[in-house]
């Protein structure tokens, strides 16, 4: 039976990935400004003058719009609220910009960086909840029912079918980071699936942070599994050729072998932002069709249609986060058993 260990670790750890996941705002990551304290004086100015106008032509947007809300950044949050579209705009706090240099960097929370608190929040819970659960069924010798049977099926499931035979020998050691990144992941992916709620993983930002993340991981495996041999993973020296041949493949490979460094993370960043995105989008073209053709007769069929995708969202929320945490064990296990070429 899975101690808690594991468990409660995969919780304690999602504060941290949380944290480095927040998205920065784009409209301030490139402000350049002549002085710090000019230059953050109008940074404010522009976001906050910015802000306004943006918050009149979200206001209207949503009069139509119900779809793009789940999946888009905003300054404001919408709560359930018993009046006018049963909905109450909660307008989030705007902080000075950092300075970092000669530029501007606005670290003020939004919609997005709210979701993730709601979902780490949760993850913490859920995790340390079924773990002390499953540490009190063990004294008393009782095999775990409820939900901490539940999660103690999806944990033993991911560690002993996903994580342990896709990293390999003494794998134990990745196994609360990566729990953390599916239990994460799956919490955030629910979010945009509920009512009022936001799908911080179709936001490219996260996406990248996540994957920046599990890029720093791999590597960092590599380098205490192989020690000196890590350069191996770098420059591609075949042994069982001529010295002229070396030299020539090593000055082909090299350049490839580098790349590919990086295009695992730039795999990981695109494909779960594409997919949570997408389902949004395919549920937004449907039932604009209702509107298009103003008829709820024509509308019958897009509206079933878009209600058979919101299943298959719920199937993908899972899905993703189990390939996420899946690929990136894979990606572990790869380097940590690369010992030449």
């Amino acid at each position: 039976m899975l101690g808690m260990k594991s468990l409660r670790n995969a919780g304690l750890i999602v504060a941290a990935l949380l944290i480095a996941s927040v998205p920065a705002r784009a409209s301030a990551l490139a402000t350049k400004v002549v002085s710090p304290i000019a230059g953050a004086q109008a940074a404010g100015a522009e976001v906050q003058a910015g802000g306004q106008a943006d918050h009149a032509t979200s206001q209207e947007a949503k009069k139509v719009d119900i779809i793009l809300p789940h999946i888009s950044d905003a300054d404001e949050l919408d709560i359930p609220w018993v009046g006018p579209g049963w909905y109450r705009v909660v307008h989030l706090p705007h902080w000075t910009p950092v300075m970092i240099g000669g530029y501007a960097l606005d670290l003020s929370p939004t919609k997005h960086v709210v979701m993730m608190i709601i979902a780490a929040v949760l993850a913490c819970l859920v995790l340390i909840s079924a773990a002390r659960a499953q540490g009190r069924h063990t004294e008393r010798g009782e095999a775990p029912r409820g939900l901490s049977g539940t999660i103690e099926a999806m944990v033993l499931y991911i560690r002993n079918e996903v994580i342990l035979p896709a990293v390999g020998p003494h794998g134990d050691g990745f196994v609360p980071y990566l729990l953390t990144v599916f239990f994460f992941i799956l919490f955030v992916n629910m979010l945009g699936l509920v009512p009022y709620g936001s799908t911080a993983t179709g936001n490219v930002s996260v996406t990248g942070t996540l994957a920046l993340i599990a890029f720093v991981v791999i590597e960092i495996a590599g380098i205490r599994a192989l020690g000196k041999n890590y350069i191996n993973t770098i420059f591609y020296w075949p042994h069982d050729m001529p010295v002229w041949g070396r030299f020539l493949m090593t000055l082909i490979m090299t350049p490839v072998e580098i790349l590919g460094k990086f295009t695992k993370p730039f795999a990981l960043t695109i494909r779960l932002f594409a997919n949570m995105t997408a389902g949004h989008v395919m549920v937004l073209a449907l039932i604009s069709i209702i509107f298009t053709f103003g008829s709820w007769a024509v509308g019958v069929l897009p509206f079933a249609m878009a209600v058979a995708i919101m299943g298959l969202e719920l199937f993908v929320s899972f899905l993703q986060a189990y390939v996420f945490t899946l690929l990136v064990a894979s990606f572990i296990g790869q380097i940590r058993t690369v010992e030449g070429h």
